[in-house]
């Protein structure tokens, strides 16, 4: 099985979830939202075609990672190949996330998609809305998007987010405090 990347495997990232991350750049989006930081990523015939196998085999060579993240492009155009690299990510110890234009409720529909959810540990849904833009949220664009726990969402049957992400602000007050500025 292939997947088609718009680049190679980003490891040691801490901007795309909680951790110290690897990053799978997919490509192809049908959102193309305005304001996309990653505009390269929405054509389909874009970025190239890679084994999922070596996928498999670059994160099983990887150190101190502590989970992958499926950003992209949307994942969920490639969600067959993704099932199979969110499995092997599990089975070798790291935490999935999954970053979509589409809504949880969206997924729950599509039972293709929905399975991708079940190797998904956080989800952020929803398209970016530039004008919902903003520089004080955790792991996210737009105000309109949300870190769901999948699994307790597909427990219980509603949309749970993460408890410590609820809060849009990154930094707290005390940051902001004269003895704490750097000029």
């Amino acid at each position: 099985m292939q997947i088609r990347l718009a680049a190679p495997l980003q490891s040691d990232s801490i901007v795309d979830g909680e951790g110290i991350r690897t990053v799978v750049w997919t490509q192809g989006c049908p959102h193309n939202c305005k304001g996309c930081h990653n505009p390269s990523t929405h054509p389909f015939d874009g970025g190239f075609l890679v084994d999922v196998d070596q996928i498999i085999s670059e994160l099983k060579s990887l150190d101190n990672q502590d989970g992958i993240t499926l950003s992209g492009g949307d994942p969920l155009c490639q969600v067959d190949a993704c099932i199979e690299i969110s499995k092997a990510s599990h089975e070798l110890g790291l935490n999935v996330w999954c970053y979509t234009g589409y809504t949880y409720e969206q997924i729950m529909l599509n039972p293709k998609q929905k399975r991708l959810l079940e190797y998904v540990d956080v989800l952020v849904d929803g398209k970016f809305i530039l004008e919902q833009k903003s520089y004080d949220l955790y792991f996210k664009g737009s105000r309109n998007q949300r870190i769901i726990d999948v699994k307790k969402s597909l427990e219980t049957g509603n949309v749970i987010l993460v408890d410590k992400y609820k809060d849009e602000k990154v930094l707290d007050d005390s940051y902001h405090k004269p003895e704490y500025m750097f000029i």
